[in-house]
């Protein structure tokens, strides 16, 4: 199955029709994060036949501009609406992933979404896990998201 793809196609998806931003995937591996700084992180787990986490992380003023544009208004801090916002794009690229995973059948849920944010902070990866890392750019800014599916 390729988790890349169906993370790049879903991403492209949700972020152009429900956001109303352009993102691409840029053609780079990423094999861990090191520390994520000055960002932003949503966050929803994966219980069931598949176990795992699926997260999207971006750079704080890119979660800002997004925000902006889903909820057309502006945004100038990180606050609750962005924080909110956040985790909604993980939940929907959690559920098409969870669609992909239960096409055969089986049967994931999704935990409800959270949110990390900081100056510097390290997201683990979970032990046992596959774990595929897709980097995009939205604008001048760059994210990644990231499916952690233990094995």
């Amino acid at each position: 199955m390729d988790y890349r793809q169906k993370i790049i196609d879903s991403t492209v998806e949700i972020f152009t029709s429900m956001i109303m931003m352009e993102v691409e995937s840029i053609d780079r591996k990423v094999e861990e994060h090191s520390h994520l700084q000055h960002s932003i992180s949503g966050v929803v787990g994966l219980a069931g036949a598949f176990k795992g986490v699926l997260a999207v992380h971006l750079p704080k003023e890119l979660a800002m501009q997004i925000t902006s544009s889903f909820l057309g208004m502006d945004v100038e801090e990180i606050n609750e609406d962005v924080e909110d916002a956040v985790g909604e794009i993980a939940n929907m690229l959690g559920g098409d992933v969870k669609g992909l995973l239960t096409s055969s059948g089986s049967d994931i849920d999704l935990s409800l979404p959270s949110t990390i944010s900081g100056e510097k902070y390290e997201f683990q990866a979970k032990k046992n896990a596959a774990t595929y890392i897709v980097p995009f750019k939205c604008g001048s800014e760059e994210f990644t998201v990231e499916l952690q599916i233990e094995k």
